[in-house]
């Protein structure tokens, strides 16, 4: 583990490289997971406030840092391929929708042989990058819109994805289509209402600590699907 001055002097290196103007690395926490704590992550104390001062030090509206919290879907999923690495061990991994890379570092930790982190926020994409980085592990990251591929994937995972009923029209056929094609397919979901009945089976169920702002219990029950 490198030093706290030598590692925060790593990621300002890492700020100039990614090139992303206000990312400010520096000001937050790197922390372990709490229900992962074989992974760190790099979080906001209060993902509210961290987006109040983006905002203020980009001079422009920017979309919320989903990848500055540690989300209780994506901790699902972390710890079930921790806890079953064979799920990931040898095999091609993508994390659709990565946000702070959580469930893709995990995927390497298992021993994926290739672990892709996609989300469509670029400060995403630099929070993958420095997150993988700190838990020496290799995952490329990338902000392209993956929702219309086709997927090459043996394992493909998604944590918290289906928070906006618009977004799940457009992913649950993307999941399907991978699962069709061959992929094993694993969503990471705490019910936020869009579920939809009949298409996804249950594979585990964990109680997660979740820090949302929304949600009045330290604790979630936290549901792994895959298609039915």
């Amino acid at each position: 583990m490198l030093a706290p001055v030598r590692e925060r002097a790593a990621l300002a290196d890492l700020e100039r490289e990614i090139a992303v103007p206000g990312f400010g690395l520096d000001r937050l926490q790197l922390v372990e997971t709490p229900f992962v704590p074989e992974v760190r992550l790099h979080l906001a104390e209060d993902a509210i406030v961290w987006w109040a001062r983006m905002e203020a030090a980009a001079g422009h509206p920017l979309p919320p840092p989903y990848w500055a919290s540690a989300w209780a879907g994506g901790q699902a999923l972390a710890r079930h391929l921790l806890d079953h690495p064979e799920l990931a061990a040898g095999r091609r991994v993508l994390d659709l929708a990565a946000g702070s890379g959580l469930v893709a570092i995990a995927a390497a930790l298992a021993g994926a042989d290739q672990v892709v982190a996609n989300d469509i926020d670029p400060y995403a994409v630099a929070a993958v990058t420095v997150n993988a980085r700190a838990n020496r592990v290799v995952v490329a990251a990338t902000a392209d819109d993956l929702l219309d591929s086709t997927v090459t994937a043996d394992l493909l995972v998604a944590g918290d994805i289906l928070y906006d009923a618009a977004l799940a029209e457009r992913v649950l056929p993307f999941l399907q289509r991978a699962a069709a094609r061959g992929a094993e397919v694993l969503v990471g979901d705490p019910d936020r209402g869009h579920l939809p009945l009949g298409r996804l089976k249950v594979v585990a169920s964990y109680p997660v600590p979740t820090t949302e702002p929304s949600v009045d219990s330290p604790v979630r029950r936290v549901q792994v699907l895959r298609p039915a």
